[in-house]
């Protein structure tokens, strides 16, 4: 099954919920990088090795979550325009 062919329910829970997701990933990703830019002004350098890290691992989960769920609400979108069916 290709991931074109996936079909996800469009009720406005739908919606919701991944306009939602998608706006905690972006609020993770900015938080990410605010530890990013903390961790240059610290002078210890095991302490900005290990923050420096940890926040390249929030900002790169949060992105790929992000991107996730808007690929996943395009793909919906598009095959509810494909059915003809309405938003």
């Amino acid at each position: 099954m290709n991931n074109q062919d996936k079909e996800y329910p469009l009720t406005i829970f739908f919606w919701i919920k991944y306009i939602l997701l998608a706006v905690l990933g972006c609020f993770f990703l900015i938080f990410g990088i605010h530890i990013l830019i903390g961790a240059y002004r610290l002078n210890d350098p095991f302490s900005f090795v290990l923050t420096f890290f940890a926040s390249n691992f929030v900002i790169l989960i949060s992105a790929t979550l992000i991107f996730v769920f808007i690929h996943r609400m395009i793909i919906s979108y598009r095959s509810s325009k494909r059915q003809g069916t309405p938003e």
